[in-house]
């Protein structure tokens, strides 16, 4: 047998074969050689020192062979191309450190010609040159194993299609997974939306699944989690750091680009995907829900699991609950969003206008928005918080409007008569007449009248409207005339006006006569 077509492992069983004690011709009939071969072999390794009665391992027989025979080699590199190739070492090694095999065995066919088919160059590749196949960067690091409580590892993950028999309507169904990272137990929630609500109420779900809290969530840059990528100072969604501190539980964010860095959770996503969704029929998504909790405990939870060789939820029980914190009270859901004040001092949020106070119009704010309260922030600062009522669709406090655009809102016609009566009697009854009728078309005579006290001062302005009721002529603009004129200083004609009792009349239905009389 010539030597080019001998393996390593022909020649390492001939000598373990030596090492057992037997002869020549026996060795040769048990492995098929000739006896010639088997005594060039025997003799290269007594010459080397090596002894019958030696007890060699293959390793050691395995350094002997590739140091006296270097020209022996795998069988997988023995190819009638490899010489060919061997003249491109160079070139495959630079190609190699690039692109990947398939890559540049195509390229290497067009600048070179070289007739050799993919699996061909695939194997010259892994026997000649191992070295070219791995990076750093791909080398898997052994990861010490996750004390108890310490973190649990959550993602999404697609789940897949599913048709609802009632309406006939398909949806696309994704599912929210968190697996407690030393028991490997595991929780998993169907969702037909991965946005910031489902994100936190998926969370506070397995937490409470859990009946604990550990010390580390580890998550992928989720901009549900996390806005800003950066291992160290990422920047956190704000709801979701609300959610921690509420927890006390540390949010530890994996490298962008890097899901082995939680590789707990992503491995069990076609797990999950395969054992429970495909190939099931579910009569609603509530069944679907429903089944997924059963699932975690009765089918996962009781796996044997292909790592720790353990079930995990008797990993869970026994071991993990004790050392997971406990829980505290329930966490108020709140999601952040960003809302711009309008012209009209008003954000929109949930389809509902809510007022600011007027300076911020223009500004971008951040909004919480909880089940029960909207608050609106810029920056850490508190600006305004309403009372979530979402079957309104405006909220407006006054207080956040300028004074003077909404000056005619406030002076109402009862405000109107309470100020009339501070400024006389006469004012009062002039006051009543222009609202007797027509009560919100006289509304801002009315409020004129009383304006005309700024200028002119109580007493005048009795005086101008006693005259003006002389005459039977209760209007503002003759009002004005009187005082512009200085006419109040005459004395005046006797009053024909009604009584007040009866101005009174037919203005009841704004609730001013009650609001009088009481005064």
């Amino acid at each position: 047998m010539g030597r080019r077509s001998f393996a390593m492992r022909d020649i390492i069983e001939i000598y373990r074969h030596w090492q057992a004690g037997r002869g020549f011709r026996c060795i040769a009939q048990s492995l098929g050689v000739d006896r010639k071969t088997v005594r060039k072999y025997i003799r290269a390794a007594v010459e080397a020192g090596f002894r019958q009665d030696g007890q060699n391992t293959p390793e050691e027989w395995k350094a002997f062979v590739k140091e006296r025979f270097p020209e022996i080699v795998d069988q997988a590199a023995r190819s009638s191309c490899f010489g060919e190739l061997d003249r491109y070492r160079d070139y495959i090694a630079e190609g190699l450190a690039t692109n990947c095999m398939s890559t540049v065995w195509q390229r290497l066919r067009e600048a070179t010609g070289v007739d050799v088919s993919v699996s061909s160059f695939r194997r010259y590749v892994r026997a000649m040159m191992p070295d070219a196949l791995v990076t750093p960067n791909e080398v898997t690091v052994y990861r010490p194993e996750v004390p108890p409580g310490e973190e649990v590892q959550l993602d999404f993950g697609y789940l897949g299609r599913w048709g609802d028999p009632r309406t006939g309507t398909c949806h696309r169904l994704w599912v929210f997974i968190m697996v407690l990272s030393f028991s490997r137990h595991m929780f998993i929630r169907p969702v037909m939306r991965m946005d910031k609500r489902s994100w936190l109420e998926c969370n506070v779900g397995g937490l409470e699944f859990f009946q604990g809290v550990p010390r580390r969530l580890v998550l992928d840059n989720l901009t549900d989690g996390v806005l800003k990528p950066d291992i160290y100072e990422p920047q956190l969604n704000r709801a979701y750091e609300e959610l921690a501190a509420h927890y006390g539980v540390l949010i530890d964010p994996c490298r962008k680009g890097k899901p082995k860095d939680k590789p707990r959770v992503e491995r069990v996503v076609p797990y999950v995907r395969d054992s429970f969704f495909r190939g099931r029929v579910f009569s609603s998504f509530a069944e679907i829900e429903r089944e997924a909790l059963r699932w975690c405990t009765e089918v996962a939870g009781m796996r044997i699991h292909g790592t720790t060789g353990q079930r995990p939820l008797e990993a869970y029980n026994l071991i993990e609950k004790a050392a997971l914190k406990p829980l505290p009270e329930p966490w108020e859901l709140a999601v952040w969003q960003t809302a711009k004040v309008g012209p009209d001092s008003h954000c929109a949020v949930k389809r509902v206008l809510y007022s600011v106070p007027w300076r911020y119009i223009g500004q971008e704010l951040q909004v919480r928005v909880s089940d029960k309260k909207v608050q609106f922030y810029l920056g850490d600062e508190l600006v305004k918080t309403h009372i979530r009522m979402p079957g309104e669709r405006r909220q407006t406090d006054p207080a956040d409007l300028p004074a003077d655009k909404i000056a005619f809102f406030q002076r109402t016609p009862q405000w109107c008569i309470r100020q009339a009566k501070q400024m006389g009697e006469s004012v009062f009854k002039l006051v009543l007449e222009l609202l007797r009728e027509e009560t919100l078309t006289h509304l801002r005579q009315a409020q004129g009248v009383i304006r005309l006290c700024d200028t002119y001062g109580a007493e005048r302005l009795d005086r101008a409207c006693s005259r003006a009721l002389s005459f039977g002529d209760a209007r503002y603009r003759t009002v004005k005339g009187i005082l512009s004129r200085g006419l109040d200083e005459q004395p005046a004609p006797e009053q024909t006006c009604c009584s007040t009792g009866a101005l009174l009349h037919g203005i009841d239905a704004f609730g001013i006569e009650a609001d009088v009389r009481e005064e």
